[in-house]
């Protein structure tokens, strides 16, 4: 955590008066007071953000909050903010609740019924609840005393996973909360009573071991042992943007009376939010600069100019402007520190490659590290051909991968070492303690997405002096996301794409509705090789039991995949035997064959001599086949927009036009369904990165892959917050342009520092 305070140690006696317990073992005494009932008390008064949780509210508790939600610190929990808010006068709509899914409801008690079961000892204790219409109920087995603690009338908090049994619906390990009773609410008919029905009760995300209502009594213990809480905002910003101070924004987000408390609250710590992380990437972006590095400018007729004079096309407007850029980064003493976005197959490489002939020109080394050893090997051979033999035996372009043979790897880290290698290409081989470069100067990150800052680092760090670096993407990044996941980058844009491309018809064929269609798949891919083309088809697995390395399981969240998914093993036998491929060649790619197999495979299907590639997602990006005009996609459902769009990049890339085929079971109504057709709908890559933000939930924005940060956001979204975003982002530069280290406000500073994790920290102490 932060280093910017000492940690409290926990003091004596913690145990008795942690809040944490074991759960459904007594009735619980009321909540959504205002402050924690019972003999609970903050273990320590005068609390920071950065005091350990423990020493507020004992270490049993503690730990149960750091396994079922990685915090450590106050900040932690009080920046666990409630999802949604319940009132004592409303009922949840129980019809409405998900099968299958951990909820947390406000319900009445209906009725209490005991009965002995019949198999064996013992009593079941089921109590029904209802908000008015449906009945949902609870069972307890051999917990007699549930009958005397919960009875008719009563209205509480309820928590447990929702199942079905017999046509009823149940919650299955049930856990509550019961409001206070009649006896304890102020008298009826005043303000006080409406005040009380109507209070807003914060709901927050749980588990199973750390429930809603737990996490409201700690919180509860830690406002109230919380001292003074300097402000990060400067208090001009604050005031003119009518917002709380932080302290009271915890209160109110956390306790509120009324529901304008935790509207106002949030408002404030959502722009809290987006400004400490803009001032945490403006100072990243900042400190990246001031380091003292070589220039790198090309010399008259050297390598760079001879490859701009031998190039068979000209470049498009947005590779030149992209190109110049580079090129003013490359010639300061300050790192280049660039994202380079672009369509897919807007040709990214070339702009790359220009940037490495630019540093070679001043005798300096580039890495350009890929996501796999397919796309590693795929860039060595067209670096190779782009530059001709003669200046590729000047340059030696040479490939550093895991699985090279002990004797090509020596002979590589040698090239390496020595500096006669101008040009390496690996994978994550790269980042090893034992490649040694001779000059590095430039780092090429191709496909951002597939690593982080921590890669970055790494490869960075293998420069006597700070290398430039220019980032890769074939994923079009909408502007709130540049801002937050880059905001440390300087961004170019290549939207335009090279003369005679065909482009790409893309179709859904929806086997849940029209399963017919399924045999019309494969004749359409046989008229496609009919008239002397190949194809590729698309699987999200190998075998049954075996995904793609480096692939994680599709997401159900908002989906409805539950049949298996197709895999290359299978998929490849039953191609095989299909009449109409009788005549066809068809090989599998995938991610457990050697480096060897995959590039002979790859080597033979670019030279023609397979016909239909069963792949999986090792096929994603860099492969250019220009003779591969179809792609079939199979569970297309089970893939994000973005990986679709790559994995339908590899065709319609020469003069002939592309075929793409997504093939789905999900349901027309579903999310993954809607993912598939907003596809299908459009080729502009940038029009369905903006969709694909809308579309998901919006999960793990600013996760370690791809920041560094320690948590993800937490009330901002890039979907809806852009205008906030951008405004933030004013403000930062703003005040760090007139205090570049933050030193006047001592609490953004420290909030800065918090905001970022060990690693990050680390970088921006580095170099």
């Amino acid at each position: 955590m932060t280093d910017s305070a000492p940690l409290l140690p926990p003091l004596p006696g913690e145990t008795s008066m942690d809040p944490a317990g074991p759960l459904s073992t007594t009735a619980h005494p009321p909540i959504g007071v205002a402050s924690v009932a019972g003999p609970d008390k903050p273990l320590i008064f005068d609390a920071t953000l950065d005091t350990k949780i423990s020493a507020v509210v004992g270490g049993r508790t503690a730990q149960a909050l750091a396994k079922a939600f990685d915090m450590e610190t106050v900040g932690d929990l009080l920046s666990h903010y409630p999802r949604r808010y319940a009132r004592r006068g409303e009922l949840t709509a129980l019809d409405e609740l998900p099968r299958g899914e951990s909820v947390t409801i406000v319900a009445e008690v209906l009725s209490v019924s005991e009965r002995s079961m019949k198999s064996k000892r013992g009593s079941i204790v089921e109590v029904k609840i209802s908000d008015g219409n449906g009945i949902l109920t609870l069972t307890f087995f051999n917990q007699k005393w549930r009958a005397e603690a919960l009875r008719r009338g009563m209205r509480g908090i309820f928590a447990g996973k929702v199942t079905d049994y017999r046509g009823a619906l149940q919650l299955a390990h049930p856990d509550y909360e019961l409001f206070a009773d009649d006896a304890d609410a102020p008298p009826r008919d005043s303000d006080a009573q409406r005040r009380w029905v109507e209070a807003p009760i914060p709901i927050y995300p749980a588990t199973a071991t750390m429930p809603s209502w737990k996490i409201a009594k700690t919180v509860a213990l830690v406002l109230d042992g919380l001292g003074p809480l300097p402000d990060p905002l400067p208090g001009a910003l604050r005031a003119e943007r009518t917002l709380l101070t932080q302290r009271d924004a915890f209160e109110k987000i956390h306790r509120p009376t009324a529901d304008g408390d935790w509207r106002a609250a949030r408002d404030t710590l959502k722009f809290t939010e987006a400004f400490v992380l803009q001032c945490a990437l403006v100072l990243q972006h900042n400190a990246a600069r001031a380091r003292e590095t070589r220039p790198r400018v090309p010399t008259r007729g050297g390598f760079l100019d001879h490859f701009d004079s031998t190039l068979p096309f000209e470049l498009t407007g947005d590779q030149q402007q992209v190109g110049s850029e580079i090129a003013r980064d490359l010639a300061e003493s300050g790192p280049m520190n660039r994202l380079v976005q672009g369509e897919v197959g807007s040709g990214k490489t070339v702009v790359a490659l220009r940037a490495m002939l630019a540093v070679a020109d001043s005798g300096g080394q580039s890495a350009l590290l890929a996501p796999t050893e397919v796309l590693a090997a795929q860039h060595l051979r067209s670096i190779v051909r782009m530059l001709g033999p003669d200046r590729a035996a000047e340059l030696m372009p040479t490939l550093l991968t895991g699985q090279l043979p002990t004797a090509e790897r020596k002979k590589a880290l040698l090239r390496t070492v020595s500096g006669q290698a101008l040009i390496v290409i690996g994978t994550h081989a790269l980042l090893s303690d034992t490649v040694h470069f001779f000059d590095l100067g430039l780092v090429v990150v191709d496909e951002q997405h597939r690593f982080g800052v921590e890669q970055r680092e790494a490869l960075r760090l293998k420069g006597a002096q700070p290398p430039h670096v220019l980032v890769l993407t074939a994923t079009p990044i909408p502007r709130t996301i540049a801002m937050t996941v880059f905001g440390d980058l300087d961004v170019s844009t290549i939207a335009e794409l090279p003369a005679g491309r065909q482009g790409i018809e893309s179709f859904v064929v929806p086997l849940a509705e029209k399963p017919a269609w399924s045999m019309r798949v494969w004749t359409r891919l046989a008229e496609e090789l009919a008239q002397g083309r190949q194809a590729f088809v698309v699987c999200s697995a190998i075998s049954p039991k075996v995904r793609e390395p480096g692939e994680e399981a599709p997401s159900a969240e908002g989906d409805d995949v539950k049949t298996p998914p197709t895999t290359v093993e299978g998929l490849l036998a039953e191609l095989r035997v299909k009449p109409e491929l009788a005549s066809a060649r068809i090989e599998p790619l995938h991610g457990r064959m050697s480096s060897d197999e995959k590039d002979v495979t790859m080597r033979a299907f670019a030279a023609g001599d397979i016909d239909i590639l069963v792949a999986t997602t090792v096929i994603e990006v860099g492969v250019d086949v220009p003779n591969a005009s179809a792609m079939v996609v199979m569970d297309a459902d089970r893939f994000g927009v973005s990986q679709l769009h790559q994995l339908r990049g590899r065709v319609g890339r020469g003069e002939i036009p592309g075929l793409c085929l997504l093939v789905t079971t999900a349901s027309a109504d579903s999310l993954a369904r809607e993912r598939v057709d907003a596809v299908a709908s459009t080729l502009d890559g940038f029009e369905l990165a903006q969709a694909d933000l809308t579309l998901r939930r919006e999960g793990d924005v600013l996760g370690g892959e791809q920041s560094g940060a320690k948590s993800s956001l937490r009330l901002l979204r890039v979907a809806t917050d852009g205008e906030l975003i951008t405004q933030a982002r004013a403000h930062a530069q703003e005040l760090i342009g007139d205090d570049p280290d933050l030193s006047s406000i001592p609490p953004l500073a420290a909030a800065v520092r918090r905001r970022l994790d060990e690693s990050e920290r680390s970088w921006l102490r580095k170099g």
